[in-house]
């Protein structure tokens, strides 16, 4: 699925980004701590006696229309374990972890990233290097029994200023004040903070979760980097989870713009309010409606399944269901989805 759509809600074009922009992209590409993915694990020795290798999951679920994510210890861990000889795999290695620490069931699971930072392991010891290793897994949520002290908590506890739904988050003032107070040292600096949070006529880009978050770490705004906590930053995580997370959420924002994999999360049968409700929570933002629901129609991801509904007002609604046989049969360019202003 596109979420990108015209600011003015007609027409479906996604937003050009202004050239004025390039150097600020590049700036940030080039940022050392923004996290790179390195060489695919398949085929390279994890096992090596100079690093140890973690493997860790993001497990993301839409309810109520929140975005939510599973979590270990609390809230304070993402579901992860080493990854040891005796399993086959990463992928099964992971499984198996998610199964002993939360006892929830996983469907769809990708690699997301390799990170392996020196400067960013709070395990490191001397001649020893931590490679985490990153999946994305989408689910249905469910209760979690296992042993890990498993939690769902939804991503804006970590991420408060990711929500747009509503406007800008009531904390992005107190963010911008202080990354404008760090760049007052480099004057390049306050290009790279409109760019990433879309200020002095930018667009806000919600793929640049990653990248946001990196930006207050260099800034040393969050307790990762050694600050006082502050609701405004944001709920903190162990080691660096809560940069995994974001690369986690950046990569769903971008996946449904060409792939539905919205309905990995959906229930078996929703409503067309339910579909976009849930789109909504994934990227943060509002879509225009009669255009989501025109645009969804054309590209027959769905069908009815001649039931319905009632919601809260009493009206009847239509339930529809996947049409998976018809999507993988077919390769998608892209739903457009436009946004509401």
């Amino acid at each position: 699925m596109r979420v990108y759509g015209s600011p003015s809600g007609m027409g479906g074009r996604a937003p050009r980004h202004l050239d004025a922009t390039a150097s600020a992209a590049a700036r940030l590409d080039a940022d050392p701590l923004r996290a790179k993915p390195l060489e695919k694990t398949k085929g390279w020795n994890v096992t090596t006696g100079f690093a140890h290798a973690e493997l860790i999951a993001v497990l993301a679920a839409v309810t109520g229309d929140e975005p939510r994510v599973m979590t270990v210890d609390a809230g304070k861990a993402l579901p992860s374990g080493p990854f040891e000889s005796s399993h086959r795999s990463l992928q099964v290695g992971l499984r198996d972890w998610i199964e002993s620490q939360t006892g929830h069931p996983v469907g769809f699971l990708e690699q997301l990233y390799t990170f392996a930072d020196s400067d960013r392991d709070p395990g490191s010891v001397t001649g020893a290097r931590r490679i985490s290793i990153s999946y994305l897994g989408l689910v249905r949520e469910q209760a979690a029994p296992g042993a890990g002290q498993p939690e769902w908590h939804g991503w804006h506890e970590y991420f408060p200023w990711e929500d747009r739904r509503e406007g800008d988050p009531a904390g992005l003032a107190q963010i911008l004040q202080g990354l404008r107070g760090w760049a007052e040292s480099d004057p390049d600096r306050d290009q790279r903070i409109d760019f990433a949070f879309g200020q002095n006529g930018l667009p806000w880009n919600e793929d640049l979760v990653l990248q946001r978050y990196e930006l207050m770490f260099e800034a040393g705004l969050i307790p990762e980097a050694g600050a006082p906590e502050a609701p405004a930053f944001g709920r903190p995580m162990q080691g660096d989870h809560r940069r995994i997370l974001a690369t986690g959420i950046a990569r769903l924002r971008a996946k449904i713009k060409y792939r539905p994999v919205a309905f990995e999360i959906m229930p078996d049968s929703f409503t067309l309010l339910q579909l976009q409700r849930t789109v909504e929570a994934l990227v943060g933002l509002r879509l225009h409606k009669p255009n989501f629901r025109r645009q969804v129609d054309q590209q027959e991801l769905i069908e009815e399944t001649g039931e319905t509904t009632t919601e809260a007002r009493g009206r009847p609604a239509m339930l529809f269901r996947y049409r998976r046989a018809v999507v993988e049969a077919r390769a998608l360019s892209g739903t457009r989805l436009p946004i509401k202003v």
